[in-house]
């Protein structure tokens, strides 16, 4: 199921980095490890990681700090592990862009569960030079975007958020993701919304009832692909 994605395991305890290692790999995952967030930003940039198991508390950068500094540039999905049930850090993590939280009494095998529920959740991104949904082709290497085989000429914005749409296929992206990814967290869900309902009349067969890029209510958007 996992296809061997790769996970980052995040923790200055190195005995529990250990432990999520072992039941991770025997779960045929691929496993990264690091104790403080320094050195979790050095493997998380040199690496291709599929989702980040991230302790909350640790010397130096908290957990929080780094997440801040992931959803800068990606939307890996972070699972949060902290020996802290309160709810205001539930809170402060979701809110700050994790897709999880995971107090630390729960055993590693239900922390292995959440790993591939969220992964299942978002899909394990492609690498694929051609992106290929339905009517929708989309070459990277070229930029070019066909609909039916038909070549539809898009913007640069335009084609940006098509590519992340389609490399996260079910992902839903809120609208700060989007405003913080694409216009430095310029701008409102207006300016979103315009965007994509260009977008949406390119490739869409009616824009109005549209099939691949969908509306999740006060939140933002997703793409249905697969």
């Amino acid at each position: 199921m996992n296809e061997r994605a790769m996970i980052l395991v995040v923790d200055d305890d190195q005995s529990i980095a250990d432990l999520l290692r072992d039941f991770l790999e025997n779960d045929c995952f691929q496993v990264l490890t690091a104790n403080d967030a320094q050195q979790a930003w050095a493997v998380f940039q040199q690496n291709t990681v599929h989702c980040v198991i991230l302790d909350i508390m640790m010397p130096g950068e908290n957990g929080f700090d780094f997440c801040r500094r992931v959803r800068a540039e990606s939307h890996v999905p972070i699972l949060f592990l902290s020996a802290r049930s309160d709810d205001s850090d539930k809170i402060r993590g979701l809110t700050l862009g994790g897709d999880d939280y995971i107090v630390k009494t729960a055993s590693p095998g239900e922390i292995v569960a959440r790993v591939k529920a969220v992964l299942r959740r978002v899909g394990t991104p492609q690498s694929s030079k051609v992106l290929n949904y339905g009517r929708i082709t989309l070459n990277k290497t070229t930029r070019e975007v066909y609909v039916e085989n038909a070549y539809v000429s898009l913007t640069p914005k335009e084609y940006e958020l098509l590519v992340l749409f389609m490399e996260h296929p079910k992902q839903v992206f809120t609208y700060d993701q989007l405003l913080a990814k694409f216009w430095d967290g310029i701008g409102d869900k207006h300016t979103i919304r315009v965007h994509l309902s260009r977008l949406r009349e390119k490739i869409e067969h009616d824009s109005d009832q549209p099939k691949y890029l969908t509306n999740v209510w006060g939140i933002g958007y997703r793409f249905e692909g697969g």
